[in-house]
């Protein structure tokens, strides 16, 4: 059993949402608990939920971790002095849907029906969610400024509709429609070679 000062406050909810994730990852969100958790990290029951609730709580957590990791990734494309704008945009579009499915268990949290569909997200998840998607939109409307998409269009709906379509392209891939690499990368371009060419319209 793991010593009660091994973990302080903060260490300890970092290191169960951790474990969570990893879990999940595992064996699904059917697997998890946390009573599974407390044991998986060696602390009580009483100290699991002493941070989270219920297994909801838990799971929005999980999500959230998501979101940030997102955000951070979207945020090193984009501040890479290196490359071209339009590169840049080449390279979101490949980051997208390589995050979603090569974290198809974390993605479903942060997109999926098992929180969202039930209206079970936390005000937290919700902030964070509103953030990731409103910094797209805020990338969107510079893309629009850059010249690089079509820049007559509402910058929302834009934003809407490139986020349903790289959406649309991960569950194909994470539900197993699609699964060739080739194909993916492939389907990527096209989405790309299609949002760049209305600048030519």
């Amino acid at each position: 059993m793991v010593s009660k000062d091994k973990y302080h406050h903060g260490d300890l909810r970092k290191s169960l949402v951790i474990n969570a994730t990893e879990m999940v990852t595992e064996s699904g969100i059917e697997g998890l608990s946390l009573r599974k958790l407390a044991e998986r990290i060696g602390v009580s029951r009483t100290a699991a939920y002493h941070h989270f609730t219920d297994k909801n709580d838990l799971l929005c957590a999980i999500a959230e971790q998501g979101f940030e990791q997102w955000h951070q990734r979207a945020s090193e494309i984009f501040s890479d002095s290196t490359r071209s704008n339009e590169d840049k945009y080449r390279q979101f579009v490949h980051a997208y849907i390589a995050f979603a499915t090569n974290n198809p268990s974390l993605y479903e949290l942060m997109f999926g029906r098992v929180i969202w569909k039930e209206n079970n997200s936390t005000q937290t998840l919700k902030d964070m969610a509103y953030a990731s998607f409103n910094y797209q939109v805020e990338m969107t409307k510079l893309w629009q400024e850059q010249g690089i998409i079509v820049q007559n269009e509402n910058t929302l709906r834009l934003a809407q509709v490139t986020w349903a379509t790289l959406h649309g392209i991960a569950r194909l891939v994470i539900d197993g429609i699609y699964a060739q690499p080739s194909q993916i990368d492939e389907m990527c371009e096209c989405a790309v070679n299609v949002f760049l060419a209305n600048t030519q319209l």
